[in-house]
């Protein structure tokens, strides 16, 4: 059973590193990332991908392999899937090519291939995130930002996001093609925390909005916080993170939002959680 918040907020230990996603999670750059898509899928046949689309004794949820069906099917997403935008690529490559990571690879270099063509808008998701980010660092949380996307769309977008006001605030970032293996897999989180000199621990917290970034961070062992930008009702996120043994994985804590989020935090260092040697003010 996935802990609600108030429950969570006694029982986490306070961060001292906070990581987050970007796109979806601080960042909105869905129709860039929806085109690109668009343009990957129908390349699937000439890329050998189709045969490694999974089959349905394969899929989580009947929903998942609804969508890999429709894809084989059509080579497109459904026009719901689209008109919704409410999962990432990284996810979308997740359903339909399952543990298959040769087959990811070879998806996340064409969806990059085709990002190029439209990427360049990138706006906050929320509104406030500038604000939260500057509280962070006068809290003493050190920051980063764990990314798919590949460094030579992040840094431009990270530029231009409220005029370049938030590159000084993280410590570290890690890119899609900084590390050998992308999200699910741990090793960008364990290379972010490296770069901080930093071991895993939960006092290290990363916050995302897809099921890949909560996977990450558990494979990790570090904290994971779900953020529910797109607004999944509980039902929804009880059947994507099911905690059975061939989907494990559940998050720590759900955030509707950023504001939720701060209150979590808050919560964590005024009950004072810390990790063993340090002392939470």
């Amino acid at each position: 059973m996935l802990r609600e918040l108030d429950e969570a907020a006694r029982a986490l230990v306070a961060p001292r590193v906070v990581l987050f996603d970007w796109h979806a999670t601080l960042v909105d750059t869905l129709d860039a990332m929806y085109h690109a898509v668009d343009d990957v899928i129908p390349q699937f046949p000439e890329l050998g991908l189709m045969d490694a689309l999974i089959s349905h004794d394969q899929a989580k949820t009947q929903e998942d392999a609804r969508l890999v069906d429709y894809v084989r099917a059509h080579l497109q997403l459904h026009p719901k899937i689209k008109a919704e935008r409410r999962i990432s690529r990284t996810d979308i490559f997740e359903v339909l090519f399952g543990e298959d990571d040769d087959a990811k690879h070879v998806a996340h270099e064409a969806f990059n291939n085709a990002y190029r063509d439209h990427y360049g808008e990138v706006q906050p998701l929320e509104g406030g995130e500038l604000d939260l980010l500057i509280e962070m660092n006068a809290f003493d949380v050190r920051l980063g930002i764990l990314t798919n996307r590949n460094r030579e769309f992040f840094e431009r977008e990270l530029e231009i996001v409220d005029s370049g006001a938030w590159v000084d605030l993280f410590e570290t970032t890690v890119c899609g093609d900084d590390s050998s293996r992308r999200k699910p897999n741990p090793d960008p989180i364990l290379k972010a925390l490296e770069n901080l000199g930093v071991k895993p621990a939960p006092n290290c917290w990363y916050v995302g909005d897809s099921t890949t970034d909560v996977t990450a961070a558990k494979r990790a062992g570090i904290t994971s916080v779900f953020f529910n930008a797109s607004g999944w009702d509980h039902a929804w996120i009880n059947k994507i993170f099911p905690g059975t043994p061939a989907h494990p994985h559940q998050p720590d804590a759900i955030v509707d939002d950023f504001t939720e989020f701060k209150w979590l935090v808050e919560e964590c260092l005024e009950v004072g959680h810390d990790w063993p040697g340090e002392t939470v003010r």
